[in-house]
């Protein structure tokens, strides 16, 4: 069982402007992503708020994979900081998991 905590959602903010909390979950990011990404940004931004860091190392290869095109920021209602949001993750990632 997971335990919520907000452990995850400190240490990202350390880096900047960590957002996601001002995400409405609106669908937009879904309806507009071109790469047709396995998990979409509100659900990778809802397990770091809830601090399921298991949930979001699952999900390397998909943050990965975000082109950074910033469609489904420029469309964003809730104006979350989409693709800074995804540099903070592999940011975050990349000290954490390959040491760098």
């Amino acid at each position: 069982m997971n335990k919520a905590t907000t452990k995850l959602l400190t240490e990202l903010r350390k880096d900047g402007d960590f957002n996601a909390t001002a995400c409405i979950n609106c669908g937009t990011c879904t309806g507009l992503c071109p790469h047709g990404l396995d998990i979409l940004p509100r659900e990778l931004f809802r397990y770091v708020i809830l601090g399921l860091e298991d949930k979001v190392e699952a999900n390397i290869e998909t943050i990965y994979s975000c082109l950074l095109c910033k469609m489904c920021e420029a469309n964003c209602p809730g104006d979350v900081n989409i693709t800074a949001n995804i540099r903070t993750l592999r940011n975050y990632i990349n000290r954490k998991h390959f040491k760098i």
